[in-house]
């Protein structure tokens, strides 16, 4: 199975979601290309290397403080071997390999959040919508140095998912460090974690809103749904739609595709290049563009990786959308699952990703068109000027319509009243409207 992935081996999320670090593309599972495909001739046996490797393994089992076994140690040398290639590839034991298959569904076990790793300290890449992470407040660029009481500088991703993870209902409390300030503990349930991947409504009347929050197998589905419900509850074709992939960690490769298939009726959408034959792959839109050609725009964040940044590049390279925010995580490397015997896998980096102008963005992530930082609304609280319409006997509009006193304004809350990127967004597909004259 090919994947996108934001962070480190299961730099998951702690109720292992694949997505921010791990972002899979819904591909049947790739199997391992046949010998001779990356190479013509096979390089003689590392002799010395591998008489090393026997002496320390049996060292380890003559001295060490501990009796070890064979299988453990091979185990952990696989785990090493993988680990060190880079940041995505990783030995994915029973648990691991599960756990990675049951995070397309949008159904887990834990906390809600993705991890990563970042000078020797836990690192919260983002937390998940609607899950214990997010309602207690926890937010990306938060480092974890404590789980339950114990230090977690020095351990690995995988020491430090097992200790997050747990049964469900049970508590536990996270010190986390913000912005280099005093950590405090935040203490959390663990919890079944069912993420909705696509939230849809009306801003205004003729501006649709769509956030997903990670890709799983059925978002291109949902995002069709969404869009259909928009222009049902308009009553008339759309004025614009703002796309959030905001803190979206990433996930389902094919399920970018569609999401970007229904925004665009032509054209490249991402293209791959790895080695093995079976990593050069091209993904074309297949003319079923269901926005009806609105405006567009499409927020991104530090915290939109892998998926989140193919579906923002193809748009942006196509034209389609106005990219807007700032500059996305840049996680461009392509990741495949080869399923070894006794139910374990390897994931292991196989390609690179390009958009369609091809770009990638490695290490370099999708800059905005146009760059806002998030900020914080603050209303005036001052009372409302008197107006002609409180006055008594004042005349009628002359062309119709109610009064408009002092009051009679006030609306009921919406997401953008609070959020400033939204807001921004909204009020440039309202400009973008007025000077096309639609």
């Amino acid at each position: 199975m090919l994947y996108l992935s934001r962070l480190t081996s299961l730099a998951l999320t702690i109720a292992l979601v694949i997505g921010a670090p791990l972002a899979f593309a819904a591909q049947p599972a790739t199997t391992v290309a046949p010998a001779g495909t990356a190479a013509t001739t096979k390089a003689p046996l590392p002799l010395d290397e591998l008489r090393t490797f026997a002496e320390v393994m049996d060292r380890i089992k003559a001295a060490y403080v501990e009796p070890v076994d064979d299988k453990t140690l091979l185990e952990n040398a696989i785990k090493g071997m993988l680990s060190n290639l880079d940041p995505h590839s990783a030995y994915l034991g029973p648990e691991d390999f599960a756990e990675l298959q049951e995070s397309t569904s949008g159904e887990f076990g834990g906390l809600g959040i993705e991890v990563g790793a970042e000078d020797g300290f836990i690192k919260v890449v983002s937390p998940i919508d609607d899950t214990p992470a997010s309602k207690a407040g926890i937010q990306a660029g938060d480092f974890i140095v404590k789980i339950n009481g114990a230090p977690t500088r020095g351990q690995t991703m995988t020491e430090a998912v097992d200790k997050m993870r747990g049964k469900i209902g049970q508590k536990i409390t996270l010190t986390l460090v913000r912005d280099g300030g005093t950590p405090f503990d935040v203490t959390l349930t663990r919890a079944t974690i069912q993420v909705k991947s696509v939230k849809a409504q009306l801003l205004e009347n003729g501006y649709g809103y769509i956030r997903i929050t990670q890709f799983q197998v059925k978002t291109g589905e949902e995002v069709s749904q969404a869009l259909a419900k928009l222009r049902k509850e308009n009553g008339k074709k759309l004025k614009g739609i703002i796309l959030d992939l905001r803190n979206n960690p990433g996930g389902v490769l094919q399920a970018a595709v569609e999401v970007v298939d229904h925004f665009i009726k032509k054209g490249l959408i991402v293209y791959t290049k790895g080695r093995i034959a079976n990593s050069e792959l091209r993904f074309n839109a297949t003319g079923k563009d269901e926005s009806e050609a609105v405006p567009m725009v499409v927020l991104i964040n530090g915290g939109s990786a892998s998926a989140s940044e193919i579906v923002a590049g193809a748009l942006q390279d196509q034209k389609r959308a106005v990219v807007m925010g700032t500059t996305s995580f840049g996680k461009g490397s392509v990741q495949t699952v080869l399923p070894l015997n006794n139910d374990r896998a390897l994931k292991i980096t196989t390609a690179l990703y390009f958009t369609p102008n091809g770009r990638s963005i490695q290490a370099q992530g999708i800059v905005p068109d146009i760059e806002v930082r998030k900020a914080k609304i603050t209303t005036e609280q001052d009372s409302e000027y008197f107006k002609e319409a409180d006055l008594q006997g004042h005349l009628g509009n002359g062309n119709g319509g109610a009064d408009k006193p002092t009051g009679s304004s006030k609306a009921k809350a919406m997401p953008q009243d609070d959020d400033y990127q939204l807001a921004q967004a909204l009020s440039l597909l309202k400009g973008l409207n007025i000077t096309s004259g639609r």
